[in-house]
């Protein structure tokens, strides 16, 4: 029998059986709950629902938070990004390039448009978009007219790249913004699940969602920013296209009941302001708690000898920011995803998989023409990725069950093979 980096075996029942959530949000509540029921009251009192006075102070601090840009509160991540898409005037003849291994939204909402997506591929250590990849494809996929750049094989006008800062790691924005500016494209970063988290430039840091022409984050329940639903926001330095948004998100009204533009209802909500505005302060102490919750696995594999079979997240910003990762979720990568999945299903540890299959190869987008080994690392991360249980407050306990479980798995599916 393996030992796995013991002297002698450990058996599945000497760990003491337990179940593990995916994710707890109910020791964040109890912790803010007399605060949030106060915040909530007050909306209640004032009977003020609609972008008042707590929408406005949300967005000042998340602003002061970020340090750069003007935030404007919106009801959720989706529409944060569809907002900025039309206030871009983004539509039928443009495209968009982003990555296939993404949440649907990101490229859904240009789709919405009348927009085209067009799909690269993704770095196989931080599933993030590829900076290569994304080279090889403005050289050798599209081609400029008259100072402008389209698809080859659509004739699309293509007018954004979206990076998705995935699993609370940011990209590597100092070469994508450099061939964005090379290829004369705007830059819109999805950092729906990394808010709050670094980047390290040469000439010094910046936070998700600053480091481009516009970016945008999620506030659904499970992100580390949670509300009590739907929330989202949109962050933009240009104040022209700032207001441009704002004004989007009512109906394209500036003033009242005055329509240059074409919007759509995507207000953020006084109650939804009020319980964000509550959990903003505490954001980075609950980003370091899942930074140590990291640490800690990284340090439970090394005890059992899985660090060879289990890919645990890469960290390639640490020690040069604070914030390097958020850890939205902790991702590790097996050969034998499936059956390790169904085996910690049976033992009632929640797991999750962020994603099954990359956006190009969904049915909704046969029409653009991918199949399967086009984007082969995104296909690969589909085949073999797995999110563990993480958040603010998880036990050492909770996670040494996970990895001795993970241990016990390899131990049977190697006697099994004896």
């Amino acid at each position: 029998m393996a030992n796995f980096g013991f002297d002698q075996p450990v058996e599945a029942a000497m760990v003491r059986a337990m179940r593990v959530p995916l994710l707890d949000l109910a020791p964040q509540y109890r912790m803010l709950a007399d605060e949030i029921r106060t915040q909530i009251d007050e909306v209640l009192s004032t009977q003020r629902f609609i972008l008042g006075p707590k929408v406005k102070a949300f967005e000042a601090a998340l602003a002061a938070l970020c340090g750069h840009g003007t935030v404007i509160g919106v009801s959720s991540g989706t529409d944060a990004l569809l907002a900025i898409l039309m206030a871009l005037g983004i539509g039928r003849g443009d495209a968009i390039i982003t990555s296939a291994y993404t949440f649907f939204a990101t490229a859904a909402c240009a789709v919405r448009l009348g927009a085209r997506p067009a799909f690269v591929d993704i770095d196989p250590t931080t599933y993030n978009l590829s900076p290569s990849a994304l080279e090889r494809f403005l050289s050798q996929e599209c081609e400029r007219k008259n100072g402008e750049l389209f698809l080859r094989n659509s004739g699309d006008r293509v007018r954004a790249i979206i990076p998705v800062h995935l699993y609370g790691l940011c990209c590597d924005m100092a070469a994508i913004n450099a061939l964005a500016t090379e290829y004369g494209v705007a830059v819109i970063e999805d950092a729906a699940q990394a808010i709050g988290a670094e980047y390290p430039f040469t000439d010094g840091t910046r936070v998700a969602g600053t480091m481009s022409l516009t970016g945008f984050f999620s506030f659904y329940p499970s992100k580390n920013l949670g509300a009590a639903g739907d929330a989202g926001a949109v962050i933009c330095e240009d104040p022209a296209l700032a207001n441009r948004i704002s004004a989007v998100r009512e109906h394209g009204m500036r003033p009242r009941y005055y329509h240059d533009i074409v919007g759509g209802n995507f207000r953020l909500d006084e109650i939804q302001a009020a319980i964000l505005q509550v959990k903003l302060p505490h954001l980075k102490e609950w980003a370091a708690a899942r930074r140590g919750a990291a640490d800690f696995y990284r340090a439970e594999f090394a005890k059992v000898g899985l660090t060879n079979v289990v890919a645990a997240p890469v960290e390639p910003y640490r020690g040069k920011v604070e914030q390097h990762h958020v850890y939205h979720q902790f991702v590790i990568r097996i050969s034998d995803r499936d059956r390790l999945r169904k085996y910690l299903t049976q033992h009632e540890i929640g797991n999750e998989i962020y994603y099954p299959l990359g956006l190009h190869l969904q049915a909704c987008f046969r029409d653009l023409g991918y199949g399967q080994g086009d984007l082969p690392e995104t296909d690969r991360a589909a085949n073999e990725t797995l999110a563990l249980p993480i958040y603010p407050e998880i036990s050492h306990e909770a996670q040494s069950y996970v990895v001795r479980t993970i241990r016990d798995f390899f131990v049977q599916t190697e006697e099994r093979g004896r």
